[in-house]
């Protein structure tokens, strides 16, 4: 019978997908509007929001194909987790893109403050706030989906909150053009928008490097679980701790434990797999060794000397 946390995850599963095919599909049909728009109008915001909106389309994309090719395509003995850090590989791709886009856009905004072009706000201001529901309409549909515990959505949802700032920063840009004349402001409102998604492009991009160099899980107390696992009676040393990440939500853990020699291995195993279960681990490897294994490392980091 599948546990409660297969089932949730399951069911989060089957939502994330769903929230990234609908947005899939209306981040791509707006934009090709909008880029219709943003050239009829000449507006560099809109152009640039239409810029952020095919990363986003390309983003949803292959974080849906990442969702569907992960939870498919079966484990083999080549690929022993199977294809689930092609989520991983997605989810850095669209940091990455981010990043790029941005750039573009700050370069473009630059040359337009040095060489300034006429604006159609009104045109702007009609496209810019078509865009801004059609944007509001694809978060709402990833934030039902798990937009903190999996990073490839995560990813996604940073594109969206990009583009709707975009669509914010190209309906003040076009208020400000359509009262005060100020065709300064579209460049400006580009620049800033292009400058905020930055951050979440980084962050997008560093957790994925973290992931594929198999660092520390940064919400996790490293110290702590083998702080934990010491404690537990009978184990004389622990070393060769190592907890990482598959894919999002999918942590693994290693160790050797050294017990005394008279300990019942098989009860000290269920005591550590206790101590381990708040932690939501999805696959752990733990090799119990006497006091006499020659392979157990005199200094066992982190655990008591032997006698």
């Amino acid at each position: 019978m599948p546990h409660n946390h297969e089932i949730l995850h399951h069911h989060s599963h089957s939502a994330n997908k769903k929230a990234l095919l609908a947005g899939f599909m209306l981040i791509t049909g707006f934009m090709i509007i909008e880029i219709i728009g943003g050239l009829v109008s000449h507006s560099l915001a809109l152009l640039s929001d239409a810029g952020h909106m095919l990363s986003d389309s390309v983003s949803l994309g292959l974080s849906f194909t990442a969702l569907v090719v992960g939870s498919r395509v079966p484990a083999d003995n080549n690929k022993t987790f199977g294809y689930r850090r092609f989520e991983i590989l997605t989810a850095l791709f669209n940091g990455v893109l981010l990043l790029i886009v941005s750039a573009w856009i700050i370069y473009e905004a630059i040359l337009r403050l040095m060489y300034p072009v006429k604006v159609a706000g009104t045109g702007m201001l009609i496209v810019a706030s078509a865009g801004l529901l059609v944007n509001l309409a694809v978060a709402w549909m990833l934030m039902r989906g798990e937009t903190k515990e999996n990073l490839n959505v995560k990813s996604a949802f940073a594109h969206v909150l990009g583009d709707l700032l975009g669509s914010a920063g190209a309906i003040a840009a076009a208020l400000m053009i359509g009262f005060f004349g100020w065709t300064i402001a579209d460049p400006l409102a580009s620049v800033i928008v292009s400058l905020i998604i930055v951050k979440s492009g980084w962050q997008v991009t560093r957790v994925s490097i973290n992931i594929l160099m198999e660092s520390r899980p940064d919400n996790l107390n490293i110290e702590e679980v083998r702080n934990r696992i010491i404690e537990v009676e009978g184990i004389r040393g622990i070393h060769d701790l190592h907890v990482w990440t598959i894919t999002s939500g999918f942590l693994s853990l290693s160790c050797h434990l050294t017990v005394d020699d008279r300990a019942d291995r098989d009860e000290m195993l269920r005591k550590v797999e206790q101590v381990l279960e708040p932690y939501n681990l999805d696959h752990s490897t733990i090799q119990i060794e006497g006091t006499a294994f020659s392979g157990c490392h005199t200094d066992c980091a982190g655990g008591k000397q032997h006698a």
